[in-house]
């Protein structure tokens, strides 16, 4: 299995900085989980195939630029553009981003050869089939509703918090999977702002490492990722300083593989 951060941030020089601003990550060049920078990150081989979206929860960082990926296939789809996500955030989806205002409905459009985008809602605690992946999803301590999830080819199994504070059903989930090959778990803010991490539902370096004490599975690689520009450097120092194997700062436009 191979998953990449997509990067969403460019330096002076016009090309690619390793700082996340968007979130979004695409699996073995097929499936994106969330889609931020969906739009500006994907190469020309993943735009014509990425059909899929697995969208974690509603905010602006997740889907900024899904319109436009959407948009810019509208003329040459031969298969919808997929959104899976919960009822409630489908719901949330439509009516603040495709809303015939900011921006057009394309869930109510056909191009002569497919409808152009559809949602597809899931159930928490239930499996289900996203390509070539089997996900499950569970809710996650955010303030709004979101998920965590695990999902697997039938080799590799991994696990993703999306973004979230101290949480108990993801941990759960991921405990009972025979084998998890890598964790990818935000950690937003540095130490210093644990207050305003856990006011807007985040983790920092410190409650990370709490959170790592509920994990059962040893011997996998773990990725920190949503790392706040403005402390990259400060977070990365701060993640080091735990000490847990295999932990380090997610590095956007690197392909990871298991």
């Amino acid at each position: 299995m191979k998953i990449k951060l997509l990067p969403s941030t460019i330096d002076p020089d016009g090309r690619a900085s390793p700082e996340q601003r968007l979130s979004c990550f695409v699996v073995d060049g097929r499936v994106a989980i969330d889609a931020g920078s969906i739009a500006i990150g994907l190469d020309n081989g993943e735009r014509e195939a990425v059909r899929d979206v697995i969208v974690t929860h509603p905010h602006i960082d997740h889907l900024a630029t899904l319109p436009i990926f959407v948009d810019d296939l509208f003329a040459f789809l031969k298969e919808p553009i997929r959104i899976h996500a919960t009822e409630e955030v489908c719901a949330l989806v439509e009516r603040d981003i495709f809303n015939g205002t900011v921006y057009p409905p394309f869930q109510n459009f056909n191009n002569g050869k497919t409808p152009v985008m559809q949602f597809v809602p899931f159930r928490v605690g239930e499996e289900f089939s996203v390509a070539h992946l089997r996900v499950k999803a569970v809710p996650v301590r955010h303030i709004v509703p979101t998920v965590g999830i695990v999902f697997t080819d039938g080799e590799r199994t991994v696990a993703f918090s999306s973004d979230t504070s101290s949480t108990e059903e993801f941990w759960h989930l991921v405990n009972r999977e025979p084998r998890v090959d890598a964790l990818l778990i935000e950690a937003s803010f540095p130490n210093f702002l644990a207050k305003l991490a856990e006011a807007s539902g985040h983790l920092t370096p410190e409650t990370l490492g709490q959170e790592l004490k509920k994990l059962a599975h040893k011997d996998l690689d773990i990725l920190a990722m949503h790392l706040k520009p403005s402390f990259r450097q400060q977070l990365i120092e701060e993640l080091a300083a735990l000490g847990v194997p295999r932990l380090s700062a997610m590095e956007p436009g690197r392909e990871y593989s298991w």
